[in-house]
């Protein structure tokens, strides 16, 4: 999956949650509004871990590059 593919997935899950968690909270259900809230949270959890993908695919250039320099 894309970069864009995944951001775009991960602010579908924050937008549409959050669009739940307050119709939920406007009629008085709890379930649909805890729905919400768990469908935010993983959208949420979705950016944190493109962010660490982010930063260990740095890492492992970062690292190779070191590598080859010190092959030459």
């Amino acid at each position: 999956m894309s970069d864009i593919n995944k951001q775009l997935d991960s602010t579908k899950d924050k937008v549409s949650g959050k669009a739940k968690e307050i119709e939920g909270n406007l009629t008085g259900d709890k379930t649909r509004e805890t729905e919400g809230k768990t469908q935010s949270l993983i959208g949420k959890a979705k950016d944190k871990l493109a962010d660490t993908e982010d930063t260990i695919k740095g890492a492992i250039d970062e690292a190779k590059t070191k590598l080859k320099k010190n092959d030459n």
